[in-house]
């Protein structure tokens, strides 16, 4: 049905309904022929009246004129006389309105009105003269009127006169006129009883139509003529007891119905089980499935509505769904695999790393589109080198299956394709995926390796795609796709699906090769600019960790470098970005902290050299175009700007294990945690200061004083700061996991990586561990020295007295040598207060302050001079000595190592110069 119909309320006869219009049409029908039946009677009795009125005028007049006597009353003088009483005597007892006795001529010899005896008669009375009676309508003078005239004929056959007899018009119209009522009543009874019987008639069909009007009649035969014979759809319509009233012709060939189904229990009309139960049980279905025969039909039942209150039955709609459902089907396949492309698209590649991209094609894959799929690529590959082109062997890199049970060569195992006719020897070779259906067919697998192709085709593996994997025409490997479980093979428009999935995994692992080659070159070149041992400091026992980063090596870089006076540097720093350049940049900051921290600068002034040494670097060279157009060929495979830079940071602390202090400065770096010795974990604040390389702005020193046994903790925003965690949050971790104390530096920084790393972290991580030690107050010994030179040989004996209670006889000479030049050096150049102090470490440091700013210079003095040689024989015996700056003035130093050979000694006694007499040849 197309739509549903309005059915009009009441049952009243409207115009506009099918019972309407009938009953319109059969009351003007009815009308019709009651008014020209009524009509004819009239006009019949009309006309039997003046048929009537001429039979009568005419057998009068032949009675009268036949009558005895009229032929012998005629031949008397005075006919009148004697006829015009017989005359009106006949004409009363006939019932005429006259009757007339005339000659031949007309001339009246009676009358019914005597003023007209003796006057001609009118009309034409010629026939009657000729001898023939006749009757007509007269109409004329004296009265119109139905006459009859009758020649009056003697024994020989003269005519002697005429009889005329009639009846006026008028007589005979009131006889109709007096039948008239009868005749209407009877129309008017016959036209209610006919419109009565055609209301009921009509009542009865209005129920019949339900009170449609015509055009909803015509669709509802369109629609039945439709749905019994064109509708594509079967149509079953059930009474309320459960037997079939009309099935079109679709739904017969759908279900097999016998040719007299009609009538039939559902039960019994050879249906389905479930769908005889559904037609019995009444209830309402929506595109329910049922099966008939080879055919599966797509079933609707809805019941039809009550009339007067009454169930009618149901009906059911049948659709023949076997094509849909296997058109369905492949479309359900080809939107899956649509679908696991875009999963594939998402999933591979997301680590660039070779080995679990490959793992990933395997994963999306499996179970959806193949049972088993194994990755082999070749050994170049996987350490990240550029495909050499021989791929007659490679390792399984990648295996991933619906069983662990499979025979297949395990991962790591090597792949060898010798026999040239295998799947996949003739995939490597043509470049294109190749189809096996059932691999008992094929040969030259089987030759390759016949007791693992026997135990694979046991297992139940029977087809195969074989796919290379390419990458800018480079063979890199190639992806097997096995199916063991699933029992249809592999079809042909499988080819271009694995070819698309294998291509888009190839280009994943091309990229992954190149970051792992440049990721590898990266961390080597890190590693080697990074320092592998610690020196052996007493000020500080260190451990550190460096991880770089997942997506690629960055600048992260620390160190540890000893200071004059048992003094320590510890440094930690950071290059924004990643690759060899980051790396590349980190090893030349690294070297220049190295060289700056040399000259024993303070922390704010070394990241001021360095800054400006970064801003020096970053500034073009001369032949740069443009002032910037220097540019690096990357890997031959066109230029790159040569990148900038500006953007690391750096935090630089200085420890002194004499007294404690420690002094920091940073360039945009996070500080230190400084964790004390009960536990309790302090970020101290510290000037923030312009990463290296921005300028503008000075560097401060921050100077805090260590309590004993504290330790410091150096780190890289990579630790605590993620893609899913802020910096703050980190800093929180970070406290956490310091807090706990009585751990060495070594379970300190595995700590720290346990509860701050992620799986994947997005940056590199520098972690440097620095327990603090001070010296021994023993171990420690200085004098105040006035400026006077008599004073030099006091404290020369006050020093090789603390000497040789230190044990250090051995190099007592050489420590007495070096003080005695650099006192007398103090004194003579220098200014007050003058400072002597001696430390014991792992060497033996001899310092000595003074107020001075000037710095001694080494040179060779000429055989003429008498003095400026002191100053060289400290450079010769000491093993390092130098000068640092100080708020008020240097510190010149010496190290000697705390044991000596015979070397120096035995070379001073073969001299055997008085210690006195040497002061004369300082500087």
């Amino acid at each position: 049905m197309t739509g549903r119909l309005a059915r009009p309320k009441g049952l009243g006869l409207g115009l506009r309904s099918v019972a309407g219009q009938v009953f319109a049409l059969q009351a003007v029908i009815v009308v019709v022929l009651v008014t020209v039946g009524a009509l004819a009677l009239i006009f019949q009795t009309r006309y039997d009246s003046e048929r009537e009125a001429r039979n009568r005028s005419l057998a009068a007049a032949e009675a009268f004129a036949h009558a005895p006597g009229l032929i012998d009353a005629l031949k008397t003088p005075d006919p009148t006389a004697v006829l015009q009483e017989r005359a009106e005597t006949a004409r009363r007892a006939a019932g005429l309105d006259f009757l007339a006795v005339m000659t031949p001529d007309g001339i009246r010899y009676t009358d019914s009105r005597p003023e007209l005896i003796g006057e001609r008669t009118t009309g034409d009375i010629a026939r009657a003269r000729a001898g023939e009676s006749f009757t007509e309508i007269f109409t004329g003078e004296p009265t119109d009127a139905v006459r009859a005239i009758v020649p009056v004929r003697t024994e020989d056959g003269d005519i002697v006169g005429l009889v005329g007899t009639g009846i006026e018009i008028e007589n005979v119209g009131n006889v109709v006129e007096g039948q008239l009522p009868l005749l209407l009543g009877t129309a008017a009874g016959a036209l209610l009883l006919a419109v009565g019987g055609a209301a009921l008639v009509s009542r009865r069909l209005r129920r019949q139509t339900h009170g449609l009007g015509p055009l909803e009649m015509t669709r509802i035969n369109e629609h039945h003529e439709a749905v019994l014979h064109a509708v594509r759809e079967g149509v079953l319509i059930i009474d309320a007891d459960r037997r079939l009233l009309l099935a079109n012709d679709e739904a017969r060939r759908l279900l097999d119905l016998a040719p007299d189904a009609e009538q039939r229990h559902v039960t019994e009309l050879g249906l389905g089980p479930g769908t005889a139960a559904l037609l019995a049980s009444g209830r309402a279905a929506t595109d329910e499935v049922h099966r008939a025969g080879d055919r599966l039909l797509a079933v609707n039942v809805r019941p039809t509505e009550p009339y007067r209150g009454r169930p009618t039955g149901t009906v059911m709609t049948l659709r023949d769904t076997t094509e849909l459902a296997t058109l369905t089907g492949r479309a359900a396949i080809t939107r899956g695999r649509l679908q696991l492309l875009y999963e594939a698209g998402v999933r591979i590649g997301t680590t660039l790393d070779v080995v679990r991209t490959a793992e990933e094609l395997t994963e999306v894959a499996v179970p959806r589109f193949a049972d088993f799929v194994t990755v082999e690529l070749l050994e170049p590959v996987l350490r990240g080198e550029e495909p050499s082109g021989a791929y007659t062997e490679m390792r399984r890199t990648a295996l991933t299956g619906t069983r662990d049970d499979h025979p297949l060569q395990p991962v790591g195992d090597a792949i060898r394709c010798v026999v040239p006719t295998t799947p996949m020897a003739r995939a490597l070779d043509g470049g294109h995926a190749v189809r096996v259906t059932d691999l008992h067919t094929a040969e030259g697998w089987q030759a390759q390796d016949s007791e693992g192709a026997t135990a694979a085709l046991e297992y139940g593996f029977h087809s195969l795609l074989a796919v290379p994997l390419l990458a800018r025409g480079v063979v890199l490997g190639m992806a097997n796709f096995w199916r063991a479980d699933t029992p249809e093979p592999f079809g042909e428009e499988d080819l271009s699906f694995a070819e698309e999935l294998t291509a888009r995994a190839a280009v994943s692992i091309d990229n992954a090769r190149r970051f792992t080659r440049e990721h590898t070159m990266a961390v080597t070149l890190q590693r080697s600019l990074l320092p592998r041992v610690l020196p052996a400091l007493s000020a500080v026992d260190v451990a550190f960790r460096y991880l770089p980063a997942k997506a690629g090596v960055g600048g992260d870089w620390f160190d540890v470098i000893p200071l004059p006076g048992a003094r320590v540097a510890l440094v930690v720093g950071d290059v924004v970005g990643h690759g060899l350049h980051a790396a590349a940049t980190m090893g030349r900051l690294r070297t220049a902290v190295h060289n700056f921290s040399t000259l024993d600068l303070p922390p704010d002034e070394i990241l001021g050299h360095l800054d400006e040494l970064i801003d020096r670097i970053d500034q073009p060279e001369a032949g740069d175009a443009d002032g910037g157009s220097e540019t690096d060929g990357i890997d031959g495979e066109g230029a790159q700007p040569r990148d900038r830079m500006t953007g690391a940071t750096c935090l630089y602390v200085i420890y002194d294990p004499a007294d404690g202090r420690c002094t920091l400065a940073r360039a945009g770096h996070p500080g230190p945690a400084l964790v004390h010795p009960d536990g309790r974990v302090e970020f101290p604040e510290l000037p923030a200061g312009l990463p290296l390389g921005v300028g503008g702005m000075p560097f401060e020193s921050t100077e805090l004083r260590l309590p004993e046994g504290s330790r410091l903790v150096l780190f890289t925003d990579g630790l605590v700061e993620d893609r899913e965690r802020d910096f703050d949050a980190g800093i929180v971790l970070l406290g956490e996991a310091l807090s706990r104390p009585g751990r060495s530096p070594e379970q300190a920084c595995a700590d720290v990586l346990t509860a701050l790393l992620v799986p994947a972290p997005d940056d590199d991580i520098a972690l440097l561990v620095a327990d603090t030690r001070r010296l021994d107050p023993e171990r420690i010994a200085q004098w105040d020295v006035p400026a006077d030179p008599s004073a030099v040989g006091r404290v020369r004996n006050a020093g090789a007295a603390q000497l040789a209670a230190w044990k250090l006889d051995d190099i007592a000479f050489t420590a007495e040598l070096i003080l005695s030049e650099l006192i007398t050096n103090a004194i003579r150049y220098g200014a007050e207060p003058i400072r002597v102090r001696l430390l014991r470490d792992r060497r033996l440091i001899c310092e000595i302050s003074d107020g001075s700013s000037t710095a001694p210079h080494l040179r060779y003095a000429a055989t003429t001079d008498e003095g400026g040689r002191g100053l060289f024989l400290v450079a010769q015996f000491a093993e390092r000595w130098g000068t640092r700056y100080t708020e008020r003035g240097k510190v010149i130093w010496a190290e000697l190592p705390l044991t000596t050979g015979a070397g120096p000694e035995a070379a001073m006694n073969s001299l055997a110069p008085d210690l006195d007499a040497l002061e004369d040849l300082a500087w």
